[in-house]
């Protein structure tokens, strides 16, 4: 059911994809500079390279700071399995 529900998603995505990089295959510059009109420091790349590079920073990106915010959660995790740890060697020596 599981391996269904990922081909059902997955397939979909797939086939839009590849419509995006077929149908995107145009050449655009990419300037980091918003200063300036010249094209030092652009890039010039398919535009469905650089959607997908963007998609997959966001994606990174996003991964990283939700890993972040859940430290809390992780060392109070480490904390309580150290604190049962040591409360069944405890009961192990009574």
């Amino acid at each position: 059911m599981k391996r269904f529900l990922e081909v059902l998603i997955l397939l979909p995505l797939a086939v839009i994809g590849i419509a995006l990089a077929v149908a995107n295959r145009h050449a655009v510059t990419v300037s980091f500079d918003p200063f300036t009109s010249t094209t030092a420091g652009a890039i010039e790349a398919p535009l469905f390279v650089i959607l997908i590079a963007a998609i997959i920073v966001g994606v990174l990106l996003g991964g990283f700071f939700t890993w972040l915010s859940q430290g809390k959660h992780r060392r109070a995790l480490r904390e309580s399995r150290a604190e049962a740890a040591r409360l069944r060697g405890q009961m192990g020596h009574s």
